[in-house]
């Protein structure tokens, strides 16, 4: 099975690797991720050939993610059935992540999808999406 055009990584820059470790290594966990590398300023945790990497790296220009900035504004992640996206979402504030689009909530990305939209004191969102 050719691996060419799968992601192999992704790096996220994070002001605070404390928190980011808080908040995005506990979604990364219940997602079925695991811890990958620990270094002095960054973290990664894997998903079968691909690993999400967390780094406070020196070289940064802001303590602050904009996701309305150009540049990444989500990750999207299957999340499995309705019942663990609602039991993720629940769970998510004791973790440092608050619920977006509360009003539109399951179904803020439209009427078909039905999904958690979470951002953490960082500025990251995340989307987890339900299968359907």
């Amino acid at each position: 099975m050719s691996r060419v055009g799968s992601l192999h990584h992704i790096e996220l820059w994070v002001g605070d690797l404390e928190r980011a470790e808080r908040s995005l290594g506990w979604l990364l966990g219940a997602l079925g991720y695991t811890p990958f590398q620990s270094w002095e300023g960054g973290r990664s945790w894997a998903l079968g050939s691909c690993y999400l990497v967390v780094e406070q790296s020196p070289a940064r220009t802001s303590d602050h993610h904009d996701r309305l900035r150009p540049g990444l504004n989500h990750l999207a992640f299957h999340a499995g059935d309705r019942s663990a996206v609602d039991a993720l979402a629940a769970e998510a504030p004791a973790h440092g992540w608050r619920l977006m689009f509360a009003d539109r909530h399951p179904y803020a990305g439209g009427a078909g999808v039905y999904a958690a939209y979470l951002e953490n004191e960082d500025g990251f969102e995340v989307e987890l999406v339900a299968a359907v």
